[in-house]
This record gives C-alpha cells, structure tokens and sequence, in this order.
C-alpha cells in the first residue's frame, strides 16, 4: 500500500491545488483508518464541493467504526442529493433498512420539489443514476425505499425533455464518462431553449 500523502494530514497553511492533487490521486487502498480521519478533518474544513465530494466516494466503502457519525453528519450537511446519495452509501453499510427508509422519505420529497424548482436538473439525475449512486444502493442492499427512491429518479429523468438527456453517466467507480461532445451537448440544449423562446 502507498502511504499516505503528508500534504493530507493536515491542510492548513498548504495551497489548495497541492491538497485538490493528492486527493485526487489517493486510491482507497490507500485509505486505512488513520487516513480515514485525516480524510473527515479534510472534509470537514472544505467548503470546496469537488473536494468533499472526493472523501465521501474515498470513504464510502469503509467500515471503520469512526466513520459512523461521519456519514450522519455528512447526509445532514450536504443540500445537493448526489452528495446525499454518496453519504447514504456509507451509512447503508452501519444502517437498517428502517433508519434508510426515513431518511429516504424526505429525499423523495426533496426530489420531488426539484423536479419543480429546477425541471432540466439533468446532472444531478445522472450522478443519482451512476453506476456508483442508487443502482448500487439497489443492487447491494435491494431494500423497497431504495427502489422506490431510484424509480422516482428515474421517472423524473424520464419525464426530461430529449435534450436533456444522455450527455454523460457515471460508472461504478464514480467517473464521468461523457457520452457526447461538448459541442453537441451545449447545442443541443440551446435549440431546446430557442424552440421555447427562451434563453438558456
């Protein structure tokens, strides 16, 4: 196993662009349970979105007892669901099904209001669609709350305009992977605007 970066032990006073590399660059073998909570104080200190991001999908897999509160307060703290999503999948791992079901009740009703307050949220449908988001959930664990938030999901996603749809996915280690040019993409959602006499 490489050791863990020493950038990574303690942030203060570093540049933000030597932490963001070395974070980037951690493997989660590379993650032990020291690391892990050198990690939380990263996180913790981080008002950078991509930075936190990059601890929770770090963390999320392992099963160090100091990460149980971590995950509670990381699924209370973040407003955007893919985040939530990420936390969840650690606290799936120390969590019945009932404690996920109620905590899974309010996310559908979030969900639920952002398909009116934001009707072309298409990105943040696709990181719940990753292949590391809910289908993971859902395969691992196969619990009803998280079939039932994944369809919701996906009803959404569904009921999208065309030109929302299929610009990236995300596989099951977190990456984005784009489906389409750039180019493509950002054309494409201006002709949807345009054909609705808006702007974009």
């Amino acid at each position: 196993m490489s050791e863990f970066p020493e950038v990574l032990r303690s942030v203060t006073g570093k540049r933000l662009s030597d932490v963001r590399d070395a974070l980037f660059a951690l493997k989660p073998a590379q993650v032990d349970e020291r690391a892990a909570g050198y990690l939380v104080a990263l996180y913790t200190a981080s008002k950078q979105l991509d930075v936190r991001r990059q601890v929770l999908r770090l963390l999320y897999d392992c099963d160090f007892q100091a990460l149980d509160e971590f995950f509670t307060q990381a699924y209370r703290k973040e407003r955007y669901l893919d985040m939530k999503v990420y936390a969840l999948r650690g606290l799936a791992r120390r969590s019945e099904e009932k404690q996920l079901q109620r905590l899974l009740e309010g996310f559908r009703q979030t969900l639920a209001k952002r398909q009116q307050s934001t009707p072309y949220n298409y990105q943040e449908y696709e990181l719940l669609r990753g292949r590391n988001a809910l289908p993971y959930l859902v395969e691992r664990y196969g619990y009803a709350c998280l079939r039932e938030t994944l369809e919701q999901v996906n009803r959404q996603y569904d009921a999208m305009p065309e030109a929302f749809k299929g610009h990236f996915t995300v596989d099951d280690k977190g990456t984005l992977v784009t489906l389409r040019e750039p180019g493509a993409s950002s054309a494409l959602i201006r002709q949807f605007f345009a054909s609705q006499g808006g702007q974009d």
